[in-house]
C-alpha cells in the first residue's frame, strides 16, 4: 500500500506502528485521524504488513497519503535499552527513527518502550552541537493554558550548563508547539529568593541572567507556580521534573475521582451535575491526557516524539500533530543560535 506521489520529508511523519499498549490498531486509527486534519502531510507506517494492511484497507486517507513500510520485528515493552540497541536494527521503532536520519521524513512518532526509544534516538540521530545531554519534555495544563516542563526523566541530575541548555531548548519548543511568539522561562527552585536552592540551580540562574541569550527569563519559580501558568517554560532536572509530573497526574486522577463521587452520591448532586455539565466537559477536556499527549527528546539532530503507551487514537493523533508542528518549524535552528552564545565553562564572552 503506497502513496503514489513522492513524499516531502519536511511534510512526512515516520510512525512506529507497532509500539504501544494498543498497537497497531490505535496507531493506525490515530494516524488516519491526524491525516484527516492535516491535508498537506503524509505518513510512513513501519510495521508488520500482515497486521497493518487489513487495518489500512478501505480507508481513503491512508490509501492516498500513507506508505506501509514492512518491518517484521518490534521492540517489546519489557526490553531494556541495551537489549533494544542490540536487537533493534530492522524493527519498526528503529526504522521509524532511521527514516529521519536518512531524510525520508521530518519527524518520528512512537508509543513504544520509552527507554528503548531514547537510546535509539540518541544513537541514530546523535546530539546537536553544544548539547551534552538531551532532555524530555512534557506539556502541562495550567490555569493560563499550557506550560512546557523539562527535563521530565531523561537525566536524573543536571549541572548548571545543562539547565541553561534545557532553557534554550524548551523556549524554542514552546514557540513551535504552543504558538507563543516569545515564551517566558522560569527555573524551578524551592523558593524565589536568590540564596535558595542548590549550587547548580543558583549558577544556572546567573548564566541565564548574564549570558545575553535571546530568552525572556523570569527567574526562579516554585512548584505551585507550574499549574498556575506563571511561565510558559519550566526548567529543572529529570528527577525533580519526573516526580512533579507524576505527582500532578496523580492529583488530577484523585480530583476526578472525588468529583465523580460528589456528583453521583444523591439525586440532588446528580441534578447539579446536569446543570454544571458544560463546565465539567471543559474541565475534563483540559485534564484529559489525550489532549496534551506527546513528549519530545530535545537536543538531537532530528525530531523524535514519544506518545503515551496507553494513548487512544485521539491521543496518538495529538502526538502526530506535535511532531508535524515541530517538523514545520525552525526550532532547531533557534536552539543552535542560542547554544552558540554559551561557553563550556561559563558565560560566553
Amino acid at each position: 500500500m503506497q502513496a503514489q506521489d513522492r513524499m516531502n520529508p519536511s511534510q512526512t511523519l515516520s510512525i512506529d506502528a507497532m509500539g504501544g499498549d494498543n498497537a497497531p490498531r490505535i496507531v493506525v486509527d490515530g494516524v488516519a485521524e491526524f491525516l484527516e486534519s492535516r491535508p498537506n502531510v503524509k505518513a510512513l507506517l513501519h510495521g508488520d504488513e500482515a497486521q497493518l494492511a487489513p487495518l489500512m484497507a478501505g480507508r481513503a486517507v491512508l490509501q492516498a497519503r500513507a506508505t506501509l513500510v514492512h518491518a517484521a520485528e518490534k521492540i517489546t515493552s519489557d526490553m531494556k535499552p541495551s537489549q533494544a540497541l542490540r536487537r533493534g536494527k530492522g524493527t519498526s521503532m528503529w526504522n521509524a527513527v532511521e527514516a529521519i536520519r536518512d531524510g525520508k521524513a521530518g519527524a518520528s512518532v512512537s508509543a513504544g518502550n520509552t527507554g528503548a526509544l531514547m537510546a535509539m534516538s540518541m544513537l541514530i540521530l546523535r546530539k546537536m552541537d553544544g548539547v551534552h545531554r538531551p532532555a524530555m519534555t512534557a506539556v502541562w495544563p495550567t490555569l493560563r493554558g499550557r506550560t512546557v516542563v523539562l527535563d521530565v526523566g531523561a537525566n536524573v541530575e543536571a549541572d548548571a550548563q545543562q539547565l541553561v541548555t534545557f532553557a534554550i531548548m524548551g523556549e524554542a519548543f514552546a514557540r513551535a508547539t504552543l504558538g507563543i511568539a516569545r515564551p517566558t522561562v522560569g527555573l524551578l527552585n524551592i523558593g524565589s529568593e536568590e540564596m535558595k536552592g542548590h549550587e547548580e540551580v543558583r549558577e544556572a540562574h546567573e548564566w541565564l541572567r548574564a549570558a545575553g541569550l535571546d530568552l525572556d527569563y523570569r527567574g526562579f519559580i516554585e512548584g505551585d507556580d507550574i499549574s498556575m501558568g506563571v511561565v510558559d517554560v519550566v526548567v529543572t532536572d529529570g528527577f525533580t521534573g519526573n516526580v512533579a509530573l507524576k505527582t500532578g497526574e496523580g492529583v488530577a486522577r484523585m480530583l476526578a475521582s472525588h468529583m465523580r463521587e460528589a456528583f453521583t452520591e444523591s439525586l440532588m448532586s446528580k441534578a447539579g451535575a446536569v446543570l454544571a455539565m458544560n463546565g465539567l466537559k471543559r474541565l475534563k477536556s483540559l485534564m484529559d491526557p489525550s489532549n496534551v499527549n506527546g513528549g519530545v527528546l530535545l537536543g538531537l539532530g532530528g525530531i523524535s516524539v514519544k506518545s503515551h503507551g496507553s494513548a487512544d487514537a485521539r491521543g496518538f493523533a495529538r502526538a502526530c500533530e506535535m511532531a508535524a508542528d515541530l517538523a514545520a518549524s525552525d526550532f532547531q535552528g533557534e536552539i543552535a543560535a542560542n547554544l552558540g552564545k554559551i561557553g563550556t565553562g561559563g558565560v560566553a564572552a
